[in-house]
């Protein structure tokens, strides 16, 4: 028997937005909502068992009762049994969410780091589970295994491979506890599908990126988990993304003409920071680019990073290797025909860049 799974991590509900202005911030957090719906959906069309949530479902013990209400219309409309595990962002405690969010009766919430287990017989399954009660969490997974191993054996919980504080886990530790899968949270980036010992984990990351540190396609796994066997795969959301353009400024006539062939498609959706680079005899007025660009972006940050050029061939006396390289440069530059000049003198910007260690030198 094959257990349907969703699982999904670091929500981060009612975040704040606060680099964004209030109406947008404000959407962002309706979108957010969104994603519960979305998430739902996915469950719903793959006839999902289980859907396993692991911790940061809320940002904060601050939370909007329009958040509550669709959590819980949300998990409603859904057969799937669904297992939340507290993280250090919404750890359980008598001011959480938690509290007095009204889930419907398929919604279980391990409210305790000790681990505990919800059997389902049906299923030939056992979900485990332990939540964060304080900000800061010793290691709940140690010492652990699992006892009965003819049922599958799920976990969800919040945990950090990598730090100290926050429900400290390691290889070895999920190796020993002998589970068929490990649903974790914390980590804002898909880990893939790893194996420790006989045991499947993952990190899914965050369903929809908040800054410019969760860049890129984010979303949630989607799958099956049996005995011995586990057949998982990274379902993209399609939701808002953030990123970082760099637009280089050297040769060109204009910032606006630059960031015109620059342009990422579906600029309009995503939240993107700008960054003019490269060698320009004048600074980008940003303001001016902000007038005519800042709308044909969800949200942009334009930034100028440009520096002024100058005498590409000074240092070529150096006994260095940069002086060597220079000299035998300046020889190809003095020898070529006219039309090759420009080639061989950008491409000695891009490999001084480079050479020094400055940002903008990637053609």
């Amino acid at each position: 028997m094959a257990v349907k799974i969703i699982h999904a991590a670091d929500f981060h509900l009612d975040s704040p937005f606060d680099a964004l202005p209030a109406e947008k911030a404000e959407l962002r957090r309706a979108e957010q909502r969104g994603l519960i719906r979305k998430i739902v959906g996915v469950a719903n069309d793959e006839n999902a068992d289980l859907i396993l949530l692991s911790g940061d479902l809320f940002d904060s013990d601050v939370s909007y009762h329009e958040t509550g209400e669709t959590l819980r219309e949300a998990f409603s409309d859904t057969r799937a049994r669904v297992f939340i595990a507290p993280g250090n962002h919404d750890y359980f405690c008598s001011k959480s969410p938690y509290s007095y969010v009204k889930f419907p009766e398929n919604v279980h919430v391990f409210k305790s780091p000790a681990i505990s287990r919800v059997d389902i017989p049906e299923l030939n399954c056992r979900v485990w589970g332990a939540g964060f009660c304080t900000p800061l969490c010793e290691p709940m997974l140690t010492g652990f295994s699992c006892p009965d191993r003819n049922m599958i054996n799920i976990m969800v919980m919040h945990g950090d491979l990598a730090g100290e504080t926050y429900n400290r886990i390691s290889a070895q530790e999920i190796a020993d506890s002998k589970l068929d899968y490990l649903a974790l949270g914390h980590v804002h980036s898909f880990s893939g599908i790893m194996t420790a010992g006989g045991t499947i984990y993952a990190y899914p990351g965050c369903p929809e990126g908040r800054g410019f540190d969760e860049t890129g396609a984010k979303g949630i796994i989607a799958g099956t988990v049996e005995k011995g066997a586990c057949e998982l795969r990274f379902v993209p959301l399609g939701g808002r993304e953030y990123g970082v353009l760099n637009v280089d400024m050297t040769g060109k006539d204009s910032a606006a003409a630059a960031l015109e062939s620059a342009m990422p498609e579906n600029a309009d959706r995503d939240i993107y920071r700008v960054v003019f680079t490269g060698e320009s005899a004048d600074s980008v007025d940003i303001p001016v680019v902000r007038e005519a660009f800042g709308d044909r972006f969800f949200h942009a940050v334009f930034i100028d990073k440009t520096e002024r050029p100058g005498d590409i061939w000074q240092g070529a006396d150096e006994n260095s290797l940069r002086g060597i390289f220079l000299r035998r440069m300046k020889s190809a530059f003095d020898a070529a025909e006219s039309d090759e000049k420009g080639r061989i003198e950008t491409a000695v910007r891009y490999a001084l860049s480079a050479i020094d260690r400055r940002e903008g030198w990637r053609p």
